[in-house]
């Protein structure tokens, strides 16, 4: 998997992860989008859901719970459904252009994937 280019000009300063972490926590979350995210919709400007591989649920709530520890802005919820496990992505309306980068990294990071052969998704 290519790694993405890591910019912090958009996190906002309620992320109280310590700077250091960052790129770490980054690199987390594309990994985890390239390799487990199936589609991504925007349902509205302050919500993302995302279809997750059949095996993804654990990586995804471990993840947004250490990610809901250090930005308190995101709110993720989880339903799953006859067929996929749905992570849903909100923010506040304030926080609009931080789930837009957010959802510019899901989708960068699902076609370097892809690119690379490994669009396993249905």
């Amino acid at each position: 998997m290519t790694t993405l280019p890591v910019s912090e000009d958009w996190v906002p300063d309620a992320c109280t992860l310590p700077t250091v972490a960052r790129p770490i926590r980054v690199a987390e979350f594309d990994r985890f989008f390239a390799e487990s995210v199936r589609t991504a919709h925007r349902t509205s400007p302050t919500r993302l859901d995302l279809r997750l591989a059949e095996d993804a649920e654990a990586a995804a709530r471990d993840l947004a719970a250490r990610e809901s520890g250090c930005c308190s802005f995101f709110t993720f919820d989880f339903d799953t459904t006859d067929t996929a496990t749905v992570m849903r992505v909100d923010v506040p309306v304030t926080y609009v252009e931080v789930l837009d980068a957010f959802a510019a990294r899901v989708d960068t990071a699902m076609a370097a994937d892809s690119r690379q052969g490994g669009d396993s998704r249905g």
